[in-house]
């Protein structure tokens, strides 16, 4: 209910992943008579989709301390509610951040060893794609919380990308190992350590270069890092397009590269990569973009029944059980 296109662009997204899987049941969760409006004209009458009425929203601009406490009847307590009780298997929402991550933490509580979970999203690379994590859940992260993020980093892009052996990475300030803080050398160290295929650190130059498959940071670079990467798509979206029409001769190049210009607009439509995942939970939560428009809202949704099929919890806790072994 509190994206900020509004619940229409969900109601979309969910009319277009009904057409997409035949065997995928969803719950619109949020003021019935507003969802049943938009239900009605959007996706007609389909017994694969029900809405769940909630008499409260969590605003964007809300503390998350207060929404967990005050509105236990929110659309995204009662969504995540149902994933508790069984009743759905992820929840999907466009809402608050912060609300988002302490009540999906409150209700569905963390897998065992887990301290605390993490946001994980996918990006494109020069080379297939690239997980990064964490990207904002945990402004700051000790040597033993960045070692829990990469395990679950792997568990994940080997799930969605289907890589066996996933590239596990530290962003640093350099790749040598005397580069960067305490905390990254320490977790480089555990990770070193371990079972996964850990290659060293990387910098924020290659972070699209091919080589790895998960990059591990705290949430505060992590954050910066994505806002950056969306500042840096849009700039070069506007200089394409200013440079392709400030003249009719320009314009004509653009009518001849109309397929490369289409392949690249494709390619670095952020669209395509939204729905990041607060892995670590005893639950599947995905986060969807705020600003997030049916497509996008729909490759969240798509990230979620990957991740169900995948049991994704139940694998990161079979791995950081044996990693403690």
């Amino acid at each position: 209910m509190s994206g900020d296109l509004g619940a229409e662009e969900v109601v979309r997204a969910a009319a277009a992943t009904l057409e997409k899987y035949a065997n995928v049941e969803l719950h619109l969760v949020g003021d019935q008579s507003e969802l049943q409006n938009l239900v009605t004209r959007i996706v007609g009458d389909n017994p694969r989709l029900r809405i769940v009425h909630a008499s409260e929203v969590v605003q964007m601009a809300e503390s998350p301390a207060e929404s967990l406490r005050k509105k236990k009847d929110s659309s995204m307590r009662v969504a995540i509610n149902l994933v508790k009780e069984g009743k759905a298997d992820a929840c999907v929402s466009s809402g608050n951040t912060g609300a988002l991550m302490a009540t999906s933490k409150f209700v569905l509580k963390t897998l065992p060893g887990v301290s605390r979970p993490a946001f994980i999203t996918e990006l494109p690379a020069k080379v297939g794609s690239l997980h990064m994590l964490d990207l904002g859940a945990n402004t700051e992260a000790s040597p033993e919380q960045l070692f829990q993020y990469a395990m679950m980093g792997s568990i994940v892009t080997s799930d969605i990308v289907g890589i066996e052996r996933p590239r596990v990475a530290l962003l640093n300030i350099g790749v040598e190992d005397i580069k960067g803080n305490d905390t990254v050398r320490e977790a480089a160290a555990l990770l070193s350590a371990s079972t996964l295929n850990y290659v060293g650190f990387i910098e924020g130059h290659d972070l699209f270069s091919g080589k790895a498959d998960v990059v591990v940071t705290d949430g505060f670079t992590g954050n910066v890092a994505l806002k950056t990467i969306e500042g840096a798509v849009g700039l070069v979206h506007y200089f394409l397009k200013r440079a392709f029409t400030r003249n009719w001769f320009a314009k004509l190049q653009a009518v001849l590269a109309s397929r490369v210009l289409k392949s690249l607009a494709m390619k670095m439509d952020s669209r395509h990569y939204n729905g990041a995942t607060l892995v670590g939970l005893n639950g599947i939560v995905v986060k969807s973009h705020g600003s997030a428009d049916s497509i996008a809202f729909q490759h969240a949704i798509d990230t979620a029944i990957v991740e169900v099929r995948n049991q994704l919890p139940q694998q990161i806790g079979k791995l950081l059980q044996e990693e403690a072994a």
